[in-house]
């Protein structure tokens, strides 16, 4: 057995059984703490709520435990079960050429890979997200959504992966430098585009309404120096009972966006302290600083895969037979070797989510803390109640189970943060 193939099994069986162990801790611990409201919450949320919460939870992590297995066998399969290598062949066999074939092998897999997951996708909706009173979308739209979802995976992956399938075989030995900046581009464009192009294809979004909330929220963004295109109120309740709130897009193309949802269960005072919480990520940077994190690792990524492109132990550990031109020298696939390294990456970095949590539960507590700043804690700490309780979270996570996969810390953490250093809103505070 080559070693690479040792270190990748290791890695997956590693990582599977570390994750079913946490869930297994989660589910415990969530369990022990159902029947009582933790004290900070008791005269907030009710013993039924509660329980709810951690019904829900426990229901997600039922489904969890077994996509976890379920993932991880595809996986296998597709690698060293000779899957990814059967479906190249086919590919090879069509002879369009090594972009063209490099483009179907790669949307091939992924479509393939998306309709084996629809079973999971299908139970979280239509039975988890139903049983718990949530579900509000019906077959046809969840059909059309599916549909849609293909077609613009379609139209935007085509054509850039035509351009990276092109480098890889044009721009010499730093194609990998060339396509890293393809890719920012492309997420830069996505970003920029998406509030105004993307999002509406999926619900609509009207103008907030004039009236108290409106002011309120515009004096917040003129104290704050936010401008952007509009406030705006979606639809979400067309899919879901679930309730957020966010901003999106960057320069001229900013967007502040509330569910219609959110609108049904929180007071003006909650819903601007919601708000201000989410300018608190622009304020710090929050944004920029992810967009920057994201480019240093996809430059790590490009350049990793840049050389592993020329090394035949990367695809032989991986089951991957490399194909023979009439010559018979051994050439690589770009393709293949794309596709391999985005489905196996993943294996590896997975281990490093504790840091990631880590970092995002941070910006958290920085965008509570200028929330406070800007409205007082109570109001904040209402609507964090408010949204728990509405989204049926978990108000008593397994605190391992936390650190590594929650991207917000647990309420009890945000309430005692924001109660720490409540006090009323001065005319300093409010100074950005």
């Amino acid at each position: 057995m080559h070693i690479f193939t040792l270190l990748f099994l290791v890695a997956l069986g590693g990582g599977l059984l570390l994750q079913l162990w946490l869930l297994q801790r989660h589910r415990r611990y969530v369990t022990a703490h159902r029947s009582k409201v933790p004290p900070a919450f008791a005269e907030r949320i009710s013993l039924e709520e509660h329980q709810k919460a951690a019904d829900y939870t426990l229901a997600r992590t039922r489904v969890g435990r077994f996509d976890l297995i379920y993932s991880s066998m595809l996986l296998l399969v597709l690698t060293l079960g000779g899957g990814l290598n059967a479906i190249h062949r086919l590919w090879q066999a069509t002879d369009y050429g090594p972009i063209i074939t490099g483009i179907g092998l790669v949307l091939s897999v992924f479509l393939l890979l998306g309709l084996l997951e629809m079973p999971f996708s299908l139970w979280r909706t239509f039975v988890l997200e139903a049983r718990f009173g949530f579900n509000r979308t019906t077959p046809r739209r969840f059909l059309l959504d599916l549909l849609l979802q293909t077609l613009l995976m379609l139209a935007l992956g085509t054509p850039l992966l035509w351009c990276i399938l092109w480098l890889m075989q044009s721009a010499g030995n730093l194609w990998w430098l060339a396509a890293w900046a393809v890719w920012i581009g492309f997420m830069l464009l996505m970003t920029w585009i998406y509030p105004a192009v993307i999002a509406p294809l999926f619900n609509n979004f009207t103008p907030l309404e004039e009236g108290e909330l409106k002011q309120r929220i515009q004096q917040l963004l003129d104290r704050c120096g936010f401008t952007s295109k509009g406030i705006f109120v979606m639809d979400g309740s067309r899919r879901s009972g679930h309730g957020n709130a966010y901003f999106t897009g960057f320069g001229k193309q900013k967007r502040i966006v509330f569910y219609d949802t959110l609108m049904e269960s929180l007071e003006t005072t909650e819903m601007e302290a919601v708000l201000a919480h989410e300018l608190g990520h622009f304020k710090h940077h929050h944004v920029i600083k992810q967009l920057l994190l994201t480019a240093l690792t996809t430059l790590v990524g490009m350049a990793l895969l840049g050389w592993l492109l020329d090394q035949p132990w990367f695809y032989q550990a991986l089951g991957v037979q490399r194909q023979s031109d009439a010559l018979g020298v051994q050439r690589q696939s770009d393709a293949l070797a794309l596709l391999l390294f985005l489905l196996v990456t993943p294996v590896f970095t997975q281990f490093l989510q504790p840091l990631l949590a880590l970092l995002s539960r941070r910006y958290e507590f920085e965008a509570d803390a200028f929330a406070r700043r800007q409205t007082g804690a109570e109001p904040m700490i209402r609507a964090l109640v408010k949204l728990y309780r509405e989204n049926a979270s978990t108000l008593t996570p397994d605190p391992l189970y936390s650190t590594f996969h929650d991207s917000h810390p647990p309420a009890s953490e945000r309430v005692s943060h924001l109660q720490s250093g409540q006090q009323p809103p001065t005319k300093e505070a409010l100074t950005v």
